[in-house]
Formats: C-alpha cells, sequence, structure tokens
C-alpha cells in the first residue's frame, strides 16, 4: 500500500535517495540561515527588539542545516549538489517571493514595509515546514536514527510559525494589515505552485534513483497535481490566516543546541 510512511522509507532506506533529501533539506536550511541573518543585521533602529528574534530564526534554520548534514556523515554520506529544479528557497527568491538577495547584500536599513515583506513570506513558508516536520514527526518520532532529528527540527517550526503569525499580528494592529494580507496572498498563491514544481521534480528523481515502474511515478505525480488543486482552489487560505498563537514569544529566549549526532 503506498503511503506517506512506506514511500518515505524507502527513500530513506536507499543511501542515493537519502543522500538527495538530506542535502536538498540541509542546503534550503543553510539558505534560510544566511537570509535570516542578513536580515536581522538589516533591521531599522525602530524594530531593533525584533532583530534578536530573527537572529534566533536564522540560528536555528543553520542548526537544522548541520541536523541534515550529520544524518549524512552518520551513514558515512556527502552531499549531493542540489539540483536547480528542486532548490525550493531559491525558486522562491527567482520568483519574487520575499526579500530579493542583491537586497539583503546591500548595506541599506530595511524598511517597515520590507520586514512585513519578510514577515508574510516567513508565515506562509513556516506552515509549510510545520506542517512537513509534524508528518515525519508523526510517522518517524521513535526512529533509531531520525527521531532525534525530527523532534528537534519539528518544535523549532513551531516556534518559528508561532512568531510570524504573532508579529504579523503586531503590525496588523499598527495599521499595516491590509498590507500583510495582500502580501501574505501572494506568497501563498506563489508558495503552492513552487511547492508543486518542486514536489514533482524531488519525486521525479527519487523515482529514477529507486527504479519505480512508469505507473508508480504517475500516481505520485497525479497526486501532487491533486493537492495543488485543492490548494489553489481553497487550500492556500490556511496559510494566510493570523492567530494569536498558543506560544507566545517563542523565540525570545536563545535557541536550543542541535543534535549533532543525530
Amino acid at each position: 500500500m503506498l503511503s506517506a510512511r512506506s514511500l518515505f522509507q524507502e527513500i530513506l532506506d536507499n543511501d542515493e535517495s537519502f543522500r538527495l533529501f538530506c542535502s536538498v533539506a540541509a542546503s534550503g536550511e543553510s539558505q534560510g540561515g544566511w537570509e535570516n541573518a542578513r536580515i536581522a543585521a538589516l533591521v531599522p533602529r525602530s524594530e531593533r527588539d525584533l532583530a534578536s528574534k530573527i537572529t534566533r530564526h536564522g540560528a536555528d534554520e543553520d542548526k537544522h542545516g548541520r541536523i541534515f548534514d550529520a544524518l549524512l556523515k552518520k551513514r558515512g554520506l556527502t552531499p549531493v549538489p542540489v539540483p536547480p529544479d528542486t532548490d525550493y528557497t531559491m525558486l522562491l527568491e527567482r520568483h519574487g517571493i520575499g526579500l530579493a538577495h542583491h537586497r539583503l547584500r546591500s548595506d541599506r536599513p530595511l524598511t517597515v514595509p520590507e520586514i512585513v515583506t519578510y514577515l508574510a513570506h516567513s508565515r506562509v513558508t513556516e506552515q509549510r515546514a510545520a506542517e512537513q516536520m509534524e508528518l515525519l514527526h508523526r510517522h518517524f518520532a521513535d526512529h533509531p536514527d531520525l527521531g532525534r532529528a525530527v523532534k528537534t527540527i519539528s518544535h523549532d517550526e513551531d516556534n518559528h510559525l508561532a512568531y510570524c503569525q504573532e508579529e504579523l499580528l503586531r503590525f496588523a494592529y499598527a495599521g499595516h494589515g491590509h498590507a500583510i494580507q495582500r502580501t501574505l496572498r501572494e506568497c501563498a498563491l506563489a508558495e503552492i505552485r513552487i511547492h508543486r514544481d518542486v514536489s514533482l521534480a524531488v519525486m521525479a528523481r527519487m523515482g529514477r534513483i529507486l527504479g519505480w515502474p512508469k505507473a508508480r511515478t504517475a500516481l505520485l505525480a497525479a497526486g501532487i497535481h491533486a493537492v495543488y488543486a485543492y490548494e489553489r482552489a481553497a487550500g492556500w487560505r490556511r496559510m494566510v490566516t493570523l492567530r494569536m498563537p498558543e506560544r507566545r514569544n517563542a523565540l525570545g529566549g536563545p535557541a536550543a543546541p542541535a543534535p549533532e549526532s543525530a
């Protein structure tokens, strides 16, 4: 029976598919760490209290990248280059979602509208990350190799999502509500399209590595398209809703250490 657990177990059991999975994940997390570090450095004086939380966010992302690298090292594997069509973070940036990298490389402080753009982009992508890690946590929390890593990253992603919602609500109360909703909608609709494309690219490569028959590959592709159709029709709305989270000030303290040994 084809299920999320059996599918990921198959990827986990093969060294080459596991290398690709961890390499793609580590690259995206490390890129997120760099972006957050640059944003923290460019936060305007009026929002300096936010800088420490953005720094913590970036530290968590860097930690996640090290965790995936540690999982590879534990199996005696090295990372592989990330294929461009599977590079979720760079594809988002290339499509104008979030703050452009050339802007982050400058020394000019960010404006409040740019901070709002960053938070809206993060709120959407952290929704995806939290859901994906919750799925892995549900199925692999007790796994001897993955369990500790999955628990750590899932907890962090929940914190990131809570932090983004709390900060966006603060800006909404300060008069940025219309801009926030507009940006959230734009980000969500772009994200679901890019997530579909990246999912198709990753599954196609996994299929070639694992020797899946064409019928299975076609079934998985159909499932990815079905998820996109649902998200395009209504599912994107979960990414733009703002509710005060139960976890308040989720990034107000230091980052927890990484389980470097995975």
